[in-house]
């Protein structure tokens, strides 16, 4: 018999309890929701698992557990519980990610076993927004073709490196490559391509029905500080707007000055806050 609360792996039948959870807040919980969605919590494909917080038998919270840990309506106690189901089974993660409060909770009391973070970045501005830019739109963005991939690729890699300060193909670069692959098939990739030579690109790196989740937006260097990115950015949100839903959502480190004045001229508002800590 099971106590008044417990954490276990969730299965199929437990998809509609963990969607109505992920829905109470549908556009910060959009990576786990995509991921739930893709995979049906068929753990082979996922590469993890959700565990799920229970209390008299009702989902309360829950906890993605795989390359990226990421809470989802975790209480104080669910938190305590998922620290120790991380720390008891020996999930290595590459980051805990989300809201801030739930996701620096979760990282104090991971950090004496798995710290320190590599990179700790506390305060990530959440930003939507839900309606098209009003600012004028670059009519050079447009989807990546799956034989451009060699071009967009390095774009990529640099990208990476430069955010995340490893190189993505250090654990191995077929991994990687598909990732990159798969969007481009999903028709997620975005850039402005002349000449051979990529001088913008994000992708979308996870989408519901109610909302997408940009990652990796790129200029050029040496086209940096030329209002390239505004316009660039737009014609995105605006396709992405209309061909895949209609609530467009990014976080930024709250240091990334440039990057925050360009989503507040595209349009985006700041909806909360995320913390990110990087292992």
């Amino acid at each position: 018999m099971l106590g008044t609360t417990h954490v276990r792996a969730l299965g199929s039948a437990d998809l509609p309890a963990l969607r109505e959870l992920l829905d109470r807040d549908p556009l910060v919980n959009v990576f786990v929701r995509h991921r739930v969605d893709v995979t049906g919590l068929e753990e082979r494909v996922m590469g993890g698992c959700v565990w799920g917080y229970f209390e008299h038998d009702e989902l309360v919270s829950a906890c993605h557990a795989g390359a990226n840990v990421v809470p989802v309506q975790a209480t104080r106690a669910a938190i305590d519980a998922f620290a120790e189901q991380l720390l008891r089974t020996g999930v290595r993660p590459t980051s805990v990610v989300g809201p801030r409060e739930t996701a620096t909770a979760l990282w104090k009391r991971l950090e004496g076993r798995w710290g320190p973070a590599r990179s700790a970045r506390a305060c990530q501005p959440f930003l939507t927004m839900d309606r098209d830019p009003t600012v004028p739109t670059d009519p050079r963005v447009r989807r990546v073709t799956i034989g451009e991939f060699d071009v967009l690729y390095p774009a990529c890699v640099d990208m990476f490196t430069e955010e995340v300060g490893v190189h993505p193909e250090t654990s191995g670069a077929a991994g990687y490559r598909a990732r990159v692959a798969q969007l481009i098939t999903l028709g997620w990739a975005f850039a402005i391509i002349e000449d051979g030579e990529v001088l913008f690109k994000t992708e979308v790196g996870a989408a519901t029905a109610h909302a997408t989740q940009l990652q990796g937006v790129w200029v050029r260097p040496d086209l940096r500080g030329q209002g390239l990115a505004v316009p660039a950015l737009a014609a995105v949100v605006r396709e992405v707007r209309a061909s895949i839903a209609p609530v467009t959502t990014l976080y930024v480190n709250d240091h990334n000055v440039a990057a925050r004045r360009t989503y507040a001229t595209v349009g985006f508002e700041e909806a909360g806050t995320f913390s990110s800590f990087l292992l």
